[in-house]
């Protein structure tokens, strides 16, 4: 009965919104945590998962050697792959097309592949004004992956660490 009458006159002065109030108050004359991007940066995590790339070896040649793993691992089937031989036996794509829109940046691709060929990168900045625009073609993932090779082996140097 107590505890009834109690609820009730709480409710009656407004207690939740008067501490509610207080709460807000309390952040409204504190220091503002604001950051200036693209100029100012957050921290990021070495495994944060970002844009694909498609990595080459030091002697220039594609890593990938269309095994279609990361095709057949994609949850959301936004990996496209064509192959064919080549003269000394070899396969090779001769088509990887990531549909952005489709992806959810699960990494399963780049875990399933047996010679560390498709990789996630850092960048996360890129847009598309059409949905054209996010559909990345073998050349553009070869492109990014020679623009952000250093970062690319750093990164996978400290996650061996881990491993």
């Amino acid at each position: 009965m107590i505890k009834k009458i109690k609820e009730v006159i709480s409710s009656l002065m407004l207690v939740e919104l008067l501490k509610g109030m207080a709460l807000t108050g309390r952040y409204f004359f504190s220091r503002k945590i604001t950051v200036q991007f693209p100029e100012e940066r957050t921290p990021m995590s070495p495994r944060f998962r970002g844009l694909h790339a498609l990595r080459r070896y030091p002697n220039g040649e594609e890593r990938c050697i269309a095994c279609k793993l990361c095709e057949a691992v994609c949850p959301a089937m936004a990996i496209t792959i064509e192959s064919e031989q080549r003269e000394d036996n070899t396969r090779r794509t001769t088509r990887y097309d990531i549909d952005l829109t489709k992806c959810i940046f699960c990494g399963m691709c780049e875990e399933s592949c047996p010679v560390d060929s498709i990789v996630e990168t850092r960048i996360f900045d890129y847009h598309g004004e059409q949905r054209g625009d996010l559909l990345y073609t073998k050349e553009m993932l070869l492109e990014v992956g020679d623009k952000n090779e250093a970062q690319i082996a750093a990164d996978r140097a400290a996650d061996a660490k881990f491993r």
